[in-house]
């Protein structure tokens, strides 16, 4: 980490850094693990229960040892030592599922009660009951399909973007500078959704190498805690509130900007505006040619699309050399622009 902001302060001593307006995204990154190596929680709870019943009967085949009735070659302390280890496996499985459901289940809590409280707010607004379906409380407790890797299990289960298809990964994130290409933050974690990953990827950036003042980001990160919580780190956000059609008509891309919203409009209704703004506009088109093309040229000119250290640590250490590789590739190109 030390290495990696010292290339950004060199950057910065030399004139090709000067932090201002960022972009922000993440991608998935295979694990160093294979799927077929994961456990559902269902089938945990099934295998559980069978090796558990295998025991009862190995223990009932122990006591008979003596008569002489036991298959030819067949050692039942051995049978019970396997399947005892197997069950302390699950066991640890079994346990950590429970953890992440619950600290799951108080995220998806807080995003309810966020959804309930901005659409009461929009039928206050609106004068009139609200259109479309009522926000499903989320359940409590692990799901059938949660899933533990038993070879690297801080990874998880996420859908490829490429075959829509789901595999062991971890989630990466970069902070691209719109105007150098420079990556200036970096992250990780194992969460399937960008969207509490905007504020750890800028808490990241060295207080050396600055503070930026805007930040894009797509409908991926958009809730109202990280249009607050960016505001108050002095970072203006350009979030936007939904996915934009690939095709847009003469008059929606010339229609007049509308009146600025009231007071009490809700975030997104805020932010809606602000990106139809000139300046909105033109920092948010910035975003799609400056961080997408930086994670395409690590993942197919650089190559990296799998991990080769397992565990949260030691992959985000990975990540952090992958993004450093990056920036003295372009720090040099950069460099060579001044001679």
């Amino acid at each position: 980490m030390d290495l990696f902001v010292q290339v950004l302060l060199v950057a910065k001593e030399a004139g090709v850094l000067q932090l201002g307006r960022l972009s922000l995204d993440g991608s998935k990154v295979h694990a160093d693990a294979s799927k077929s190596k994961a456990v559902s929680y269902k089938r945990l709870l099934e295998l559980e229960q069978l090796l558990q019943q295998e025991v009862a009967e190995l223990l009932a085949l122990s006591a008979q040892a003596d008569a002489g009735t036991l298959p030819a070659n067949m050692d039942v302390q051995e049978e019970l030592v396997l399947r005892r280890s197997r069950l302390a496996n699950l066991a640890q499985a079994k346990k950590v599922l429970e953890l992440r459901a619950a600290e799951q289940y108080q995220v998806e809590k807080a995003a309810y009660e966020a959804q309930v409280q901005a659409r009461e707010a929009r039928a206050r607004q609106e004068h009139r009951k609200p259109r479309g379906r009522q926000p499903k409380p989320p359940q409590p407790g692990p799901q059938d399909q949660d899933q533990y890797n038993f070879t690297d299990p801080d990874s998880r289960m996420m859908k490829n973007s490429t075959d829509q298809g789901f595999n062991q990964h971890y989630n990466v994130q970069v902070a691209v500078d719109q105007d150098s290409f420079l990556i200036v933050a970096h992250s990780l974690s194992n969460h399937p959704t960008d969207r509490h990953e905007a504020l750890p990827t800028l808490d990241a950036i060295a207080p050396t190498v600055g503070t930026p003042e805007a930040a894009a980001l797509d409908a991926g990160y958009f809730s109202a805690t990280n249009i607050a919580e960016m505001e108050q780190r002095g970072i203006e956000p350009y979030i936007a509130t939904g996915r934009d059609a690939h095709y847009k008509s003469w008059r929606t891309r010339f229609a007049e900007l509308p009146d600025p919203p009231s007071e009490d409009a809700t975030p997104m209704v805020k932010m809606a505006y602000k990106l139809k703004t000139k300046i909105g506009q033109a920092i948010y088109k910035l975003r799609k040619a400056t961080v997408e093309p930086v994670i395409g040229i690590i993942k197919e000119i650089i190559g990296f699309r799998q991990f080769s250290l397992r565990g949260l640590a030691a992959a985000a250490g990975e990540w952090c050399l992958v993004c450093l590789a990056f920036n003295l590739k372009r720090l040099y190109v950069l460099l060579a622009g001044q001679l």
